[in-house]
């Protein structure tokens, strides 16, 4: 997420200064890649880089050809094959083991539909997207139609109208019927000569609703928003809770705990953590949280104050799964200091909402993008 709203800094500075660009994006991978479809690079006619494709192995011979395209304002396919165990061909020793398709298009600052102006509408509301992309594997060395449309929600945004009606209709039918538009997908059209459609499905950033306005949680807003999360602070005490302490923060909300939870906005992307050190505080703040659902609720502390609020709150005659509540806050990682338990913490939340268990890479079999 961090490096969509880079791109988009980096977008508007080009326009401004009447810069020319082109945007280059992982659209296929086959076998082993540092990065996955999705990933993107930026690329000035000057030759200055916003983003990754890789992990710094494609991107110079990826900038000499992305300027090409600028030159020639013509959407282009690249190929990596990165299997031959001669890779040094490339002279760049990438010591991956598979094929990378690299779109690159050049970017019309006056046309609302580019397919950076369809990332920032993705990334306006709190609603996920799909953006849609078409290539021809087939046909490298013609010009490539390239992103062409974006669904938020049930409106669709871009020039899908300008496609045969045919495949118009092919592409609108696959669209709908997406699952929620839970995860990332290519289809092969085999009817259309081969085309590759790449259905990106684009969340909104993870938001925490942070709890809590003391000196131990500066690291963490921090951190958060380094990874470009959204961080909404919250606190009964305004001497603490200030725009000056906490720079980084989207909105502060302050007040007693009763009221504060209803000046707040819920999704499944959004995740709350009570770190006010104020027992009295999370009890109210934890009762009226459960029954919102949230993905994950984080409690700092030891586990016998968890216990405790939630004997307080069985006392109360409430009932509730704890399933979603993670006290002690933060994964094992011997951490000490408030940057070492920010990071277990911002760690943990991001294995929750990704469903994953965490190990060591080195233990998983396979790729490690599987």
């Amino acid at each position: 997420m961090k490096e969509f709203q880079l791109i988009l800094a980096a977008y508007k500075s080009y326009e401004k200064s009447n810069i020319k660009s082109a945007l280059a994006t992982v659209v296929k991978v086959d076998g082993s890649a540092y990065r996955r479809p999705g990933a993107r690079m930026l690329v000035s006619e000057n030759g200055d880089l916003t983003g990754a494709i890789s992990g710094g192995c494609l991107e110079g011979d990826a900038l000499r050809k992305a300027q090409t395209v600028i030159f020639q304002n013509q959407s282009m396919l690249v190929t990596y094959d990165t299997t031959d165990e001669d890779d040094q061909k490339f002279g760049i020793g990438l010591g991956c083991n598979g094929i990378i398709q690299i779109l690159m298009e050049p970017l019309d600052y006056t046309n609302a539909s580019n397919p950076v102006m369809l990332l920032e509408k993705a990334l306006e509301e709190r609603v996920n997207s799909t953006l849609v992309t078409l290539f021809s594997i087939k046909n490298t060395r013609s010009a490539q139609i390239g992103t062409i449309a974006l669904k938020k929600g049930q409106e669709l945004f871009g020039e899908i109208n300008l496609l045969d009606a045919e495949l118009k209709s092919r592409i609108l039918s696959d669209l709908g019927n997406q699952e929620s538009e839970i995860d990332s997908s290519i289809n092969v059209y085999e009817a259309f000569d081969d085309l590759h459609v790449f259905f990106e499905v684009i969340k909104p950033p993870i938001k925490i609703c942070l709890f809590g306005a003391g000196n131990d949680t500066i690291s963490l807003c921090k951190m958060a928003s380094f990874l470009g999360w959204e961080i909404i602070l919250i606190d009964g005490r305004k001497q603490y809770a200030t725009k000056e302490r906490f720079e980084q923060v989207s909105k502060i909300v302050v007040g007693p705990a009763d009221e504060v939870v209803s000046q707040l906005e819920f999704d499944q992307n959004t995740v709350a953590l009570l770190m006010t050190h104020n027992f009295e505080y999370e009890v109210k703040v934890l009762e009226q949280l459960l029954p919102i659902s949230l993905p994950y609720i984080g409690i700092l502390g030891p586990k016998k104050k968890s216990q405790k609020l939630f004997e307080r709150l069985e006392n109360h005659g409430l009932n509730f799964n704890q399933e979603n509540i993670y006290g002690p806050v933060g994964l094992n990682i011997g951490a000490e200091g408030s940057e070492e338990i920010a990071l277990s913490i911002l760690a943990e939340i991001k294995t929750v909402l990704m469903k994953k268990e965490p190990y060591s890479l080195r233990e998983k079999e396979g790729s490690i993008h599987d």
